[in-house]
């Protein structure tokens, strides 16, 4: 059938795509020689899909990006431009740095529906108050910063490009991963029908963290005349990225002043209106190739720039070099933004070209620790290295030199409002893995709001610390209090802020990073305050029941924001919620453990400082032992109760609403509650397989009273995989990790599924509005922890592999106790590798019943059961 529609189009299958749903036809269209076959997955069929030949997989046509291009593992390719994905495009091919961050919007272009241009700079943040349907609403945003990209051009007298003077013929962007480079070509025409060809490169320098530089390179093709371009810093910029928050006030800058320095350059200055953080800017244009006139200023609104003029020959090659540079008055060690941001710009004379060898650079090293590579198809690869990439322009090293947390989504877009929430608990696994001390200025971004913690803690009548479901700038609680519900029309609680386990996510990484490190000074000195605050809050918490001789925990959240509450008692949280308590139980062991590495470091100091009493000893020692589990036909229960809700027909609601990712507004809005349903949006009693794995975690329930095996933790996995709607991209991610144990190959179907979140923009379009950091970030844990069965204990690092079949071999690196290890697995060898010049001789490796000490500059070799 494919094939008669091809001949009869007179089309070659080999340059033609197939879109089908059904596996067979999928098959028969491979079979066909046709060059992309798009797989449409309506019943959870995308591992068959993938298997029968599908290119890409979908679960909807409208996710598909036809100007996506992944032939090379490196290189991310649109061409064309597609309005339907313009904004999803931008947040994907965003650059950054760690401490500011540009969306890969056209520089021509100003905000519009379609594009929108953002630059986010760590943790500058900004509070406004607004009235929306009859409530006042005050937040606090992540600051929309000046656009430093504005760049517009016209031939001749004719209109400009922004204003639709020049037509789009040929249009590609390629955004270079290894590099971390933007280059857009394009050829333009203008209504007299002459053309031009435009190649732009774009960088925000990894190597300093304050400039960024925009390359364009004119050639006119067959013809010669006057061009101008206009070159400028627009600070009338708002925060409109999100449509469900423009009902919000949005204007969070005011212009301070505008000059022209010595050599011509433009210096823009802001201020937030709230939190008077001052934002300098500063831009220098030259043009070579040709002679331009005298830039002539303009001022247009808060949009400040310079229009510079000068003629195109034919074929000879014209370049605009912009140079921008931002400082704020939260930065350390200048005087003030203006005059740092002109003395950087003065010193990075050579533009783009000169600012792109250590650029490059520092991308390498980057990529020689962060780097991981796979066995598998081109896409799975790229992806991966697209994760990678957006991690670390998100959070590097550069992030240590400001007070910035984990921004769940990235410096790439205004979703969530730029808001810190539990997604570190995703992301620092990786980072500590590797640059171990970004992971502990992360750390310390909680550490200085422990104080305000600690507040909220004893306002809420509990002792310990109380850490916000959502933080900003100073460690109160930013999560709303009310949802509108556009389908319903109506308010909604938003008893979010009940995810008390935020805090736990903060105690693990604090504990992991001890691990990883064995920094104890750091663990005596800041780690164990986290550690046993945090285990003080919720032993505050729990109640004691002798009959049962068990303790239990009400009034909390786990990670399923769909139940924040029993049926008939809204907005009072739940009993032992199975995630909370777990984890608590856990954590009041490692808070013993604290005080046991941290003997002889400060130790009496830290029982005095902390105040820590005999008998809270003994109540950490008996909750760890008896903390209530609750447990229904042979699974874990995610809450106390929860076999007694009602199951819901999903069959019903999915053919009914297609996208049930969000059923917790499709029930308000029918007048009714996912609260009432045995139905989870994300992960919860699965998320203890991810943190702990299955040995620990069934050590952990052993400990508690409660005799567990594998066979429980299959059951219980199963259990919630057919109950959950994934609403969340932090899912899928959790349920591969939890299944590589188990079944590797609906775990590789699974984790496929949670690669493509960005990519395919499978979570309602939400990407256009910033990546999921926290989901990007555990795709790359999942081959590491989870395929690779990397754990570590003490001075050992140990691995468990399950590497699916689907993947022939994974390599990697990471840093243990001081010590760089290189690995190699596949499905037959497991080789570590010790980098020369480091010093830990006491570092061993254990795979199975074999532990081997590695030397530095040693190679360990294990054969590892088949994976499956």
């Amino acid at each position: 059938m494919f094939l008669r529609a091809a001949e009869r189009l007179g089309v070659d299958p080999a340059r033609a795509a197939v879109v089908e749903d059904a596996v067979a036809g999928v098959r028969g269209a491979r079979a066909g020689g046709f060059d992309l076959v798009v797989g449409v997955d309506r019943a959870g069929d995308r591992a068959a899909l993938e298997a029968a030949g599908a290119s890409i997989v979908v679960t909807d046509v409208s996710e598909l990006d036809l100007g996506a291009l992944r032939a090379d593992p490196w290189t991310l390719v649109y061409a064309g431009f597609d309005p339907a994905h313009g904004t999803h495009r931008e947040a994907l091919t965003a650059l950054g740095n760690g401490y500011l961050g540009t969306r890969g919007t056209a520089p021509e272009r100003a905000a519009d529906g379609v594009h929108y241009p953002g630059t986010y700079l760590a943790g500058v943040y900004n509070r406004l108050v607004t009235t929306v349907h009859g409530r006042q609403v005050e937040d606090e945003h992540l600051v929309n910063a000046p656009n430093w990209l504005v760049l517009d051009l016209r031939v001749g007298d004719g209109p400009w490009w922004s204003e639709g003077g020049l037509t789009v013929m040929d249009e590609r962007r390629e955004l270079d991963l290894r590099r971390g480079v933007l280059t857009r070509t394009a050829v333009l025409t203008d209504p007299a029908g002459r053309r031009l060809h435009l190649t732009q490169r774009r960088l925000v320098s990894m190597a300093r963290p304050h400039l960024a530089a925009l390359e364009t390179t004119l050639v006119a093709q067959g013809w010669s005349g006057p061009v101008s371009v206009r070159s400028g810093i627009d600070a009338g910029v708002v925060n409109a990225n999100v449509a469900e928050y423009r009902a919000l006030a949005n204007r969070h800058l005011r212009v301070l002043g505008a000059d022209t320095l010595g050599d011509g350059s433009l210096l823009v200055e802001v201020e937030t209106t709230q939190s008077r953080i001052r934002i300098a800017t500063a831009a220098r244009t030259t043009i070579t190739g040709a002679a331009a006139a005298p830039p002539v200023p303009e001022l247009v609104g808060d949009r400040h720039a310079q229009l510079f003029q000068f003629s195109l020959r034919d074929r000879v090659p014209v370049t605009v070099d912009k140079t921008v540079t931002m400082f704020t008055s939260k930065d350390r060690a200048i005087a003030a933004p203006a005059l740092a941001a002109a003395g950087e710009l003065g010193w990075a004379r050579g533009g783009f070209t000169d600012l792109l060898p250590a650029h490059e650079n520092a991308w390498a090293r980057l990529w020689d620790r962060f780097g991981v590579t796979l066995d598998a198809d081109t896409q799975t690869q790229l992806v991966l290295n697209l994760h990678v990439f957006h991690l670390l322009q998100s959070l590097s090293g550069h992030t240590a030199g400001v007070d910035a947390g984990v921004p769940a989504r990235g410096l790439h877009g205004e979703g969530y409002r730029g808001h810190v929430f539990w997604d570190e608990l995703f992301v620092l696994p990786v980072l500590t893995a590797h640059q171990p001390w970004v992971s502990r200025t992360l750390l310390d971004y909680r550490h200085r709001r422990l104080d305000a913690a600690r507040r909220a803690a004893t306002a809420a009548g509990h002792r310990g610390a109380m850490f916000p479901w959502q933080s900003g700038s100073d460690g109160r609680e930013e999560t709303p209090v009310m949802l509108f519900n556009t389908r319903s029309g109506r308010w909604m609680p938003d008893n979010s802020r009940h995810q008390r386990h935020v805090g736990l996510a903060v105690a693990y990484n604090a504990w992991q990073y001890y691990q990883t490190t064995g920094d104890t000074a750091w663990l005596a000195h800041r780690g164990a305050d986290l550690i046993i605050e945090v285990a003080r809050f919720f032993t505050s918490l729990a109640t004691y029941d002798g009959t049962e001789d068990r303790f239990h925990i009400a009034g909390v959240m786990g990670p399923d924001e769909y139940h924040d509450s029993y049926p008939d008692a809204p907005g009072q949280g739940l009993v032992d919620n199975a995630y909370t308590n777990v984890l608590t139980a856990w954590l009041c062991t490692r808070a013993l453990d604290t005080l046991r590495v941290t003997h002889g470091q400060d130790c009496d100091e830290l029982r005095a400082r902390l105040g820590i009493r005999a008998d809270e000893l003994a109540r950490w020692e008996h909750l760890s032992r008896r903390l209530a589990v609750p447990f229904h036909n042979g699974v874990i229960s995610q809450f106390a109760g929860y076999e007694h809700l009602a199951e819901l027909d999903w069959g019903a609601y999915r053919d009914r609403y297609g996208n049930i990712g969000r059923l917790d507004l499709i029930l308000e809005a029918e007048g009714d509650t996912t609260n009432r349903y045995r139905l989870a949006k994300q992960a919860d009693v699965i998320m203890l397989l991810y943190l702990l794995g299955p040995s620990e975690l069934m050590a952990t329930l052993g400990r508690l009273g409660y005799p567990a095996d594998q066979n429980l933790l299959a059951r219980t996995v199963d259990y919630y995989l057919a109950r959950t709607a994934h609403g969340s991209t932090l899912s899928r991610v959790v349920h591969a990790s939890a299944l590589a144990q188990m079944d590797t190959l609906r775990s590789w179907a699974t984790f496929r599924e949670a690669l493509v979140a960005d990519l395919d923009d499978t979570q309602g379009g939400t990407t256009g509005e910033g990546i999921h950091l926290g989901a990007m970030a555990a795709t790359v844990d999942i081959v590491t922890r989870a395929f690779a069965g990397l754990r570590t204990d003490g001075d050992t690092v140990v691995f468990d592999p399950h590497l699916p079949r689907a993947l022939g071999s994974v390599r990697f690196g990471l840093v243990h106790r001081g010590q760089h290890l290189r690995v190699t697995l596949d499905h037959h060898s497991l080789i570590i590798n010790a980098d020369p010049g480091t010093t830990n001789s006491q570092l061993l490796v254990r795979q199975g019943a074999r532990t081997v000490a590695i030397p530095a500059g040693g190679t360990v070799t294990f054969q590892p059961r088949e994976s499956h």
